[in-house]
């Protein structure tokens, strides 16, 4: 009776993926590996190294940047703007996602008030009785406009 195929179910994860071209899926990916506890493992060694290298502790032939290191400043300066670019490319592209499923939840919604609509009306209870008791029952919890007619 109630077989899957029966159903006309809209996969939120299918529609996005539809919409994901390659540059959503690379800023993604950035932004994922940006805000994994690896990221901050792999700058923390990289910057003591840097440091190491350039306070002469390796070795002062080794020194490139020395002290206030202005090139490790430049590129963890740059790596930053990049960074917040990535991040605010998936923010827009979660806020996008979160717009399909706003229009998912509205056409489920009103699909199955009108179904309960039409099976109220074959069942033959009062529409505006239940009506009724909705808005009072909404009233009453705080969460919507006044009772009224």
């Amino acid at each position: 009776m109630f077989g899957s195929n029966k159903y006309h179910v809209i996969d939120e994860r299918k529609r996005w993926q539809a919409v994901l071209d390659a540059q959503d899926r690379a800023a993604d990916k950035v932004t994922n590996f940006a805000g994994s506890l690896r990221f901050v493992y792999i700058h923390s060694v990289w910057f003591g190294i840097w440091v190491l290298i350039n306070i002469g502790i390796l070795g002062a032939s080794l020194k490139f940047d020395p002290f206030p290191f202005g090139l490790l400043t430049m590129i963890v300066s740059l790596e930053a703007i990049f960074l917040s670019t990535f991040v605010m490319v998936s923010q827009n592209r979660q806020s996008k996602r979160s717009d399909i499923r706003a229009q998912m939840d509205f056409e489920t919604n009103l699909r199955a008030e009108i179904w309960a609509i039409h099976i109220g009306a074959t069942l033959g209870i009062d529409h505006d009785h239940v009506e009724d008791v909705v808005r009072q029952a909404i009233a009453a919890s705080g969460e919507g406009p006044p009772a009224g007619p």
